[in-house]
């Protein structure tokens, strides 16, 4: 096995740089129309600022919320792009590093796994209390799970020389508690966001014929 720390910080990059190409070559070849980016940029920006005016409060933030409504909303491609986006930008204001394309794809991955959960979704359609309920603990479980484990993965590979069991628990131990105040402020994020932002993004869908999957 190699013992060099390098390694498997140039492997992940290697990995997130692949990942992030594919997506963003993707949704280039879909051609969108001047008011899907228009849509998706805004969204972005909608999670940069809530990203970056709760920068006091380093797990209590709407981000991931937005994506997540992002990815219900416009689909999977523009769900990624949007986590992706939300982590580069936010970054040049809270701190670019190592851990910005680890950022970049844990976000993104938020975005694109409620793009696919939720493709089959009629734009405009009414969402009983239940499936919000549903959509509201998804997400908080989804943060834990996909940002919160990859940040803690990459935590251990860019800060141990020879990664080890004993690290990676170490590391997920320690950062629990954190991840699950992330996750619960996104599922009170959801529980006053979704609707209202489903809403508007599903009548701007409608008005203009953007059928984002």
């Amino acid at each position: 096995m190699v013992n060099d720390s390098r390694f498997y910080y140039g492997v992940g990059l290697l990995i997130i740089l692949i990942s992030f190409v594919v997506f963003a070559l993707g949704f280039e070849k879909r051609k969108p129309r001047a008011r899907e980016i228009v849509m998706l940029v805004c969204m972005i920006s909608f999670a940069v600022i809530g990203r970056v005016i709760f920068y006091m409060t380093p797990q209590v933030k709407p981000c991931a919320a937005i994506i997540i409504i992002t990815g219900i909303a416009l689909g999977k491609k523009a769900g990624f792009l949007t986590g992706a986006m939300t982590a580069f930008v936010s970054n040049f204001f809270m701190g670019q590093g190592p851990w910005t394309p680890w950022q970049m794809v844990a976000f993104g991955l938020l975005g694109y796994i409620f793009g696919i959960a939720y493709s089959k979704r009629n734009v405009g359609s009414y969402i009983p209390k239940k499936q919000k309920n549903f959509i509201c603990f998804m997400g908080m479980l989804a943060t834990i799970v996909v940002y919160g484990v990859i940040m803690d993965t990459a935590t251990v590979l860019m800060s141990t020389d020879s990664p080890s069991v004993q690290a990676f628990i170490t590391a997920y131990t320690a950062g629990f508690i954190m991840n699950v105040i992330h996750g619960i402020s996104t599922f009170i994020f959801l529980w006053f966001m979704l609707i209202p932002m489903l809403k508007k993004i599903d009548r701007v869908n409608i008005k203009y014929g953007m059928y984002v999957k």
